[in-house]
């Protein structure tokens, strides 16, 4: 079997959010799109020990933890773990809130003030990206843009009602 580490379907379980808005649904189809075009996913521990990808990633929020379901590509669950929420907590109210502060600042800022604030943003979204990592290091492998995706992911789960975190 060749070795095929990478995601090919990825999904969110929308049974455990509430419906979100336009702009969130247009941002998780963005980072599932860019998700799926490139990615590195290597399962480390699996009940299929020789089973080497593609795979394929359902995630959702069950009781404050978040929920990866791995499956290969033939719909074979080869993992499942929750991580708590809490340590994300803060970075993506700050995530969100700088975010807004960007949507507002394109209506009638400078364009020096907007890409300082787009700096911003993207410092905070690739802490969450690192955390994220760190969280995952001993059950999956992915590299940095894998991470800045799923993170992105993780930020449309935390969303209460389709606009702001819980």
């Amino acid at each position: 079997m060749t070795q095929d580490y990478r995601l090919v379907h990825v999904s969110l379980d929308a049974s455990t959010v509430v419906k979100w808005s336009a702009d969130v649904e247009h941002e998780r189809r963005i980072a599932i799109y860019d998700l799926l075009e490139e990615n590195s996913f290597e399962l480390l521990k699996s009940q299929d020990a020789d089973y080497k990808g593609p795979y394929k990633l359902i995630l959702s929020s069950v009781e404050g933890r978040l929920v990866f379901d791995v499956k290969s590509s033939a719909d074979d669950m080869l993992m499942s773990f929750r991580l708590a929420m809490s340590p994300f907590r803060r970075i993506i109210r700050e995530y969100f809130a700088i975010c807004d502060s960007y949507y507002d600042a394109i209506k009638s800022a400078s364009p020096s003030q907007i890409e300082a604030i787009d700096m911003g943003r993207r410092g905070i979204h690739n802490e969450g990206s690192e955390l994220l990592k760190e969280r995952l290091e001993d059950k999956i492998k992915i590299d940095h843009q894998t991470a800045r995706r799923l993170f992105t992911l993780v930020c449309v789960l935390h969303l209460k009602d389709g606009r702001g975190p819980m």
